[in-house]
């Protein structure tokens, strides 16, 4: 490779020779200097051009957008805002960039904006640094297991159960739609499709993640799933990545120990390994912070809330214990909430998980012992409690500005339990023949969750739309590229 990538040269020591770098033209200013970006870092280089003996010509092809080879000597600048620049001794242009109709001029875009032309949006600096964050977290993640002797087992994509009970699923088949085979009473003939019965995106690896768990003893899955779910939120994508690990042997505590422990490895990781990116992103979000009424500023910065993080035990609470404080709360007396909190057994929405984390306990919170009507059908059952409740042994992590980032729970592991469990939501025993011989050969207590990758991305980077975390968002009516 002939050229150097710009970090490199950022961070320099040694001057007076010759480099040369290719990358792409973010501004050019009288006729002069160059800022160039090769995607290495958020950071340009500048390169100085002598326009006394360049061709006007070739001046007037250096446009924003365009690629460019420049070949020149690295010196100490003489200027503010930058230690290096490059003394340009010979330029070519690699790709002509129209400056009447590229669209990303050297000015600041809103993200609405871009969005719209998300194929551009990774040339901007904050994408730069999103995406760098993205990825220094997913490598992390693959870190942390493999540290501690994970297997990562891949789970299939296309499946033929619901793993939620949710139902809200992408079909997948092979049929003709112009001409759908019927069955003798009129519903769809499976037999005929590619499969030969009716299959779908997966929701969730958990229960192929059970069975390798149940051989292997630790296993994660990291891959992506699909809720055919029509949620125009900031908050819910249709396509999103999600590490699911499953462990033999790990109760309910093991569980909360690992998740709290796999949050703040990531986070610390990317701390130590993105610093310049955090921090412009800590930067952006002051900024964006000054068109906000005080009230709704946030209380600590991006890295100050990282830290926080990392710093402070999650507060563990049951649901009951958090129902009597929502109850108790001023925006429930109030009647603020949009989902009023009456009685025991309310599904908890976003803005009473937010109101836990942000106003009353002001930190992250692992809640627990959920009623087992709002759960799923594998949690682990508890034993009635004084008040008659039953409740399952499950758990969610909730994060401050996010909500629910974790949801797991300790796995059913009786066999006579699971299947009452199953008959009570209709799912039929005979179609998960395969998953209920895990409780019949062997059974074992075991434990797992599941973290929505991009929920972490967005906590992380301090976006606030979750289509922003991810390269190419999946949402009702848009699957663009």
């Amino acid at each position: 490779m002939e050229h150097t990538r710009i970090k490199e040269l950022l961070n320099a020591t040694e001057f007076g020779h010759e480099v040369i770098v290719k990358g792409w033209v973010k501004t050019f200013r009288n006729n002069q200097f160059i800022a160039i970006n090769d995607g290495s870092s958020i950071h340009n280089i500048q390169a100085v051009v002598d326009f006394e003996n360049t061709p006007d010509a070739l001046l007037k092809r250096i446009t924003t957008g365009a690629a460019l080879r420049v070949k020149g000597n690295l010196i100490e600048s003489q200027g503010k805002g930058q230690k290096v620049e490059i003394k340009v001794n010979e330029l070519t242009i690699l790709g002509d960039s129209d400056a009447e109709k590229y669209p990303l001029q050297p000015k600041k875009h809103s993200l609405e904006f871009l969005r719209e032309i998300a194929h551009l949006r990774f040339r901007t600096t904050t994408f730069n640094a999103v995406f760098k964050v993205r990825n220094a977290l997913a490598f992390a993640v693959h870190k942390f297991f493999n540290d501690k002797d994970f297997v990562y087992m891949h789970t299939p994509i296309i499946t033929g159960s619901d793993a939620e009970g949710a139902g809200e699923m992408f079909r997948v088949t092979s049929l003709d739609l112009n001409n759908i085979p019927r069955t003798e009473n009129g519903d769809i003939d499976f037999k005929e499709d590619f499969f030969g019965k009716s299959t779908n995106l997966t929701v969730s690896g958990q229960l192929e993640g059970e069975l390798a768990a149940m051989a292997l003893g630790n296993i994660y899955t990291f891959g992506p799933t699909f809720r055919a779910e029509n949620s125009n939120t900031t908050r819910h994508l249709a396509e999103f990545w999600m590490i699911e690990p499953e462990m033999a042997f790990y109760e309910l505590e093991d569980n909360m120990d690992l998740a709290e422990d796999l949050l703040k490895y990531v986070i610390k990781y990317a701390l130590d390994t993105c610093p310049e990116e955090i921090e412009f992103l800590k930067t952006r979000l002051l900024e964006e912070e000054k068109n906000k009424p005080a009230a709704e500023r946030a209380e600590l910065n991006l890295i100050d809330k990282l830290t926080f993080v990392l710093n402070n035990d999650f507060e563990r609470v049951t649901y009951t214990e958090a129902i009597d404080i929502l109850k108790r709360s001023k925006p429930n007396q109030k009647k603020q909430f949009k989902y009023l909190i009456d009685e025991w057994g309310a599904d908890l929405q976003s803005e009473h998980e937010r109101y836990l984390v942000e106003k009353h306990y002001k930190k992250p919170v692992i809640l627990i012992d959920y009623p087992a009507e709002i759960k799923s059908f594998y949690m682990k059952q508890n034993d009635v409690d004084a008040n008659g409740h039953k409740t399952v042994r499950a758990m969610d992590i909730l994060f401050p500005g996010i909500g629910e980032m974790v949801g797991g729970s300790q796995r059913e592991e009786n066999l006579d339990k699971l299947l009452s469990r199953m008959a009570e939501v209709n799912i039929p025993a005979e179609e998960m023949e395969w998953f209920l011989d895990t409780r019949r050969y062997g059974s074992a207590p075991h434990s797992g969750f599941g973290l929505g990758f991009e929920r972490l991305v967005l906590f992380v980077t301090g976006m606030t739309n979750i289509r922003d975390v991810i390269p190419f968002p999946r949402t009702p009516n848009n699957a663009e590229f």
